[in-house]
Parts: structure tokens; sequence; C-alpha cells
């Protein structure tokens, strides 16, 4: 039985980033992207909300130590998007449409964020109807899918669509999926050893992906066979596969080399880039700092440079890299402060 004994003792290294985003650097986020609804706003996609933003607002919030913007935020995804009889977390919400959710499919990296930081902000404020939330999404991520397959366990990036038994070339994985940080607590939250092997086989597979002169995973691999681009995907390291570094660092620096692998590829004259698996090209220029900061992270841990001055206010404008933005400075600040 989940005891709020045994999840703080387990969630203290996490807990005490409560805190490590300042007021102003949350006040900033909430007035670009916090509705007064409670949902998160992706302004670079037509103003929809998803659980992606969900969890990640939550996550935010916690580590913001703000209550009250955390409960705004899990009503909203609570009432408009836990409507599936599965337990998990419905992806998308339209502003524009009726009904709001326009597909009802979950989307499994929203659902860890989701249930990650209700564990967390449980534990730290003691909120047992978050934990127990936490605790039964948990649950439902692990039965619906976390799923076993060719001697991996895997994370199925929804419920629907993406299994062996679904598609030719299934089962099919997104990398940027694994929030690795997040399956100690999953553990805790849902005992089983699946978690465990989700994350040694979630990183064997991403230190494996190197597709193309860059050696980059692609943002959606079959894993039928040998791992490759999986069919009716662009093949390209794109927008979601920019933060798995991120994810990589912020687990734990034994990752820190696939980081720099990983970062040295994406990088091109300096500034990260969505890259052509099979040319090797840059696609895009990612130009905005959000995109940029894991670079900074990267060279504060690993040379001790101190983050740029400028590279310390939130001054992107959209919701993914300024999401992406304060993550990584909530990490500076939670274990590097010395480079602040």
């Amino acid at each position: 039985m989940l005891t709020l004994l045994g999840l703080l003792a387990a969630t203290g290294p996490a807990a005490a980033q409560q805190g490590s985003i300042g007021p102003s650097l949350w006040q900033d986020y909430t007035s670009r992207f916090l509705d007064a609804s409670g949902r998160i706003v992706d302004n670079a996609n037509g103003g929809i909300s998803h659980s992606e933003g969900q969890g990640y607002g939550l996550l935010l919030a916690f580590f913001a130590n703000s209550p009250s913007d955390f409960e705004q935020i899990w009503s909203f995804t609570q009432t408009e998007l836990m409507i599936r009889n599965d337990g998990l977390t419905a992806w998308k919400w339209d502003p524009g449409a009726q009904p709001h959710v326009t597909d009802v499919n979950n989307a499994s990296d929203g659902d860890l964020l989701i249930a990650y930081a209700l564990a967390m902000a449980g534990a730290a404020w003691e909120r047992e109807d978050y934990l127990a939330s936490a605790a039964a999404l948990a649950r439902a991520i692990l039965d619906n899918v976390v799923v076993e397959s060719g001697g991996r366990v895997l994370l199925l990036p929804a419920a629907e669509g993406f299994d062996a038994g679904e598609r030719t070339d299934g089962p099919v994985i997104n990398p940027s999926y694994w929030i690795f940080e997040s399956f100690p607590i999953m553990a805790i939250l849902a005992p089983s050893d699946r978690w465990s092997r989700l994350q040694q086989d979630g990183l064997a597979l991403i230190a494996q992906m190197q597709f193309g002169p860059r050696q980059l995973p692609a943002e959606w691999v079959s894993l039928a066979r040998q791992p490759k681009p999986a069919e009716g995907f662009a093949a390209e390291f794109g927008y979601n596969a920019i933060r798995i570094p991120l994810y990589l660092l912020r687990a734990s620096l034994e990752h820190i080399e696939l980081a720099r692998r990983m970062l040295q590829a994406m990088t091109i004259d300096g500034t990260p880039a969505i890259i052509d698996l099979s040319s090797g090209q840059a696609k895009e220029r990612l130009e905005d700092p959000g995109y940029q900061f894991v670079n900074h992270i990267l060279a504060c841990v690993s040379e001790g440079r101190a983050v740029p001055v400028t590279a310390r206010e939130l001054t992107s404008q959209l919701y993914y890299p300024a999401t992406l933005h304060l993550l990584g400075l909530a990490y500076i600040m939670e274990k590097h402060p010395s480079c602040l």
C-alpha cells in the first residue's frame, strides 16, 4: 500500500526542486501560456491544449512552489481530459471545436508528466488526493502502454495505434516520450520491475538508434526488426527529439556522454536544428533561446562555464521552447547553482 512517508523518502531529491523556479520566471510563463481556465495554451499550435502541456504546467507549478496554480491546472486536466474509461488522459483539447476533445487517444508522455507532478506535489504538500490520483494514473500507464516486445520493455506512444498488431512495422515508439526521471517514482506509485527495465531498455535503445550521417535517433522508430525510422513519419530528428538530451541530464549525470553526443550531432554552427536523417542536413535551425539552453547546461556541468546572463531570463514567446527553458533552469538552479 502506498504510504505518504514512503513516497516522501523516495522523492526527497526530486521534491528538493520545489522552489527551483523563481516567482518572476513563473509569472512570465503563466502570463504567456496559462489560461484562466487552467489550461496551458500551445500558442504555436493553433492555441490548443494537450496532456503534455498540462503535465509540464503541473511540473513547473510544483517547481515554482505555487499550489494555487497547480490546483488550477490540475482541475482543468481532471475535468476536461480525464474522460477515458481506462484511467489515461485524452491528449488533445481544441478551443475551437465542439466537443473540445477532438482525439480521445492518450499521449504517454503527457500521462507520465501528470503522474510525476502529482506524486511530487502530493508528497511535498501532503495532499493525499494528489497521491491517489498519481497512483491510479501510474497503474493505468503500466497496464495500457508499458509492453514487452522482442525481449524489451517499451513505452508505446499511446494506447491505440502503435503496437505490433496495429501496424505492419509495429511496435513503433517515440524515444522522446521516455521521461527517465519519472520512472523511479512510477515504481513506487505502481510497483513493478517493468519500470526499471523500461528505463534500462530506453537508454539502450537511444544509444543504439544512430541513423544517418549524424547518427541521431528518429522521432518515430519501428522496432518490428532492427530499429529504423517508422513508416509514414518524416525520417528526422525533430521537435520532440530536441528534449531527449534534457531528459537525460535531468535524470542523471551518468548519461552525460550520451547527451553530449546527441547535442553535438544536433547542433550546427552552435545552433540546435531539425535534422534530416538521410542527408544529415538541417531542415530548420532553432534559434529560440529555449532550444539552445540545453547546450548551456552541458557547458555548465561538463566544463564549469557559467550560464550567460542573457540566458537566465525567459525570453521565449512560444510554449514549447519556453517550457524546455524553464525545465533546464529548474535543473540548474537545483543541481548546479554555481553555474548561475
